[in-house]
């Protein structure tokens, strides 16, 4: 064998080994790659208390309850399932019903949401697109051109 060969030997098995240790890695960590949870994911997952995970969705109408000392709970829908979320401190300006939320922490035995970040949409039209694929998966929403066609009356044909 050749000078050369071993060489090249040597550094195709490096990039084997190299290639393997990256699968390995991006396999263990699968299930923390995702962005967020959808409230239906949790449930069907089984998420263990105290596992630290985002959940994503909607703040549900009617949810929002302030206590004192800057206390709030509102429950995260993605349409098929709701999760309460109980939270302390200051909420971003333009969180509020309806619109899309990110939040970071953990699930209690009691099956609560407790948050330590709460993460609100930047604009009007901006949503994460995780959490517009999670719900137009449960069939919840509707973007511009699906409203937009609904909203014309059917085409006459002669």
């Amino acid at each position: 064998m050749t000078r050369r060969q071993r060489r090249l030997l040597l550094l195709g098995a490096g990039l084997g080994v190299l290639g393997l240790a990256a699968a390995l890695v991006l396999s263990a960590l699968k299930d923390s790659i995702v962005f967020f949870n959808s409230p239906s994911d949790i449930v069907e997952k089984r998420v263990t208390p105290g596992t630290r995970i985002r959940l994503g969705g909607l703040v549900a109408p009617g949810s929002l309850e302030r206590g004192s000392e800057l206390a709030v709970r509102f429950q995260v829908t993605d349409g098929n399932r709701a999760i309460s979320v109980a939270y302390r401190g200051i909420l971003p300006d333009l969180f509020r019903e309806g619109q899309g939320v990110i939040a970071e922490g953990a699930l209690d035995t009691a099956g609560v949401f407790k948050a330590d970040n709460v993460l609100a949409k930047h604009d009007e039209k901006y949503m994460p697109r995780e959490v517009a694929d999670a719900l137009k998966k449960q069939g919840y929403w509707k973007d511009d051109a699906q409203k937009r066609d609904a909203a014309r009356p059917p085409r006459q044909v002669p």
